[in-house]
């Protein structure tokens, strides 16, 4: 399984968004699974506030593990992850991508009502590990 694979199936098997991109590429760069999915824990949902996307946090964890001793080249990923994710799926903050506000009982429930977290957000996730992987290469 390639790691783009790899983080929608750890999404779907109950993780967080942010957990999943990062798990998925952390072995690549000296971080085991069970690592980032202890650090990516706190990042999903847009930080539980609906902020930036917590796939979008999981992969900048990631690029900062291969590229994270060098300042300069860390910004540029960055701004290319995050230029990317917004230009394919038209926002990076997670209650923009959902159309609600999830860090209310109500957008959370608007969200459930609408399937967004078995439907939209593993395409989300998707994404993120897709423009992860093509920067890597």
């Amino acid at each position: 399984m390639n790691s783009i694979e790899d983080a929608v199936q750890i999404f779907e098997n109950g993780y967080r968004c942010s957990q999943a991109v990062f798990a998925a590429f952390s072995e690549d760069y000296g971080l085991s699974k069970e690592q980032a999915l202890k650090i990516g824990a706190c990042f999903g949902s847009g930080m539980r506030k609906g902020e930036v996307c917590g796939a979008c946090t999981g992969a900048l964890m990631a690029l900062g593990l291969k590229y994270g001793d060098d300042k300069a080249k860390s910004d540029e990923v960055c701004n290319r992850f995050l230029d990317e994710f917004k230009r394919k799926n038209g926002s990076f903050i997670c209650r923009d991508l959902l159309d609600c506000d999830i860090s209310t009982p109500e957008g959370v429930k608007q969200a459930r009502d609408n399937n967004l977290f078995k439907e939209f957000c593993p395409e989300m996730v998707r994404s993120a590990a897709e423009i992860v992987d093509e920067i890597l290469k």
